[in-house]
């Protein structure tokens, strides 16, 4: 989103349009910590149930004073459950503001993960996508093998990220999971 309080709007209308449940936004939520003003509000005041991980150009500062003010769930190292959807997520990158180590990255979605390691179905939310993908190999924007070997570990069903502004709807399938750079055209789906 980068700030982009009119691409909010238009996300948002679309969300409450198609009747979204949830909605995740994938990190970048601003551009270095400038305008955080309305990124998250039009969703909630269209009722929408917002989860999100922070990306390279916000840090987990900003995660955590979102969470409080908006009332939402920064799904770093955390879960959340909706209709027996367990989501868990790692924020940032592995540049920017706050990066993380490959470690750090496996280690903070172990321990959301195991909350949610019960559920049928799962929901991995990440800002950075996983190391050896076809996204790394096109963009040449190294991934995260720490994430790799969390989407086979714990083999979740969606992981979202978004890291890759060129590759915006770009999908390809990790064993049984499927990958989505949801970036800034956001994607809907029936889960």
């Amino acid at each position: 989103i980068h700030g982009d309080t009119n691409l909010v709007q238009k996300l948002a209308d679309k969300a409450e349009r198609e009747n979204v449940d949830v909605v995740l936004l994938c990190g970048d939520l601003t551009l270095g910590q400038k305008e955080t003003r309305n990124i998250i509000k039009p969703f909630k005041e269209r009722g929408k149930k917002v989860l999100f991980v922070t990306g390279n150009h916000d840090g987990l500062a900003l995660g955590d004073f979102l969470s409080d003010y908006y009332g939402i769930k920064h799904l770093h190292g955390n879960y959340a459950v909706y209709n027996d959807v367990g989501f868990f997520g790692a924020s940032l990158a592995n540049i920017g503001l706050d990066a993380l180590t490959n470690d750090e990255f496996f280690d903070v979605l172990d321990k959301g993960h195991e909350k949610v390691k019960h559920l049928d179905k799962k929901i991995m939310v990440t800002h950075v996508h996983p190391s050896d993908t076809k996204m790394e190999s096109i963009t040449g924007f190294p991934g995260s093998s720490g994430i790799r070997k969390a989407i086979y570990y714990f083999k979740p069903d969606f992981v979202f990220c978004s890291h890759l502004h060129e590759l915006s709807g770009f999908e390809e399938k990790l064993g049984k999971t499927r990958l989505i750079n949801v970036s800034r055209t956001g994607k809907i789906l029936e889960i």
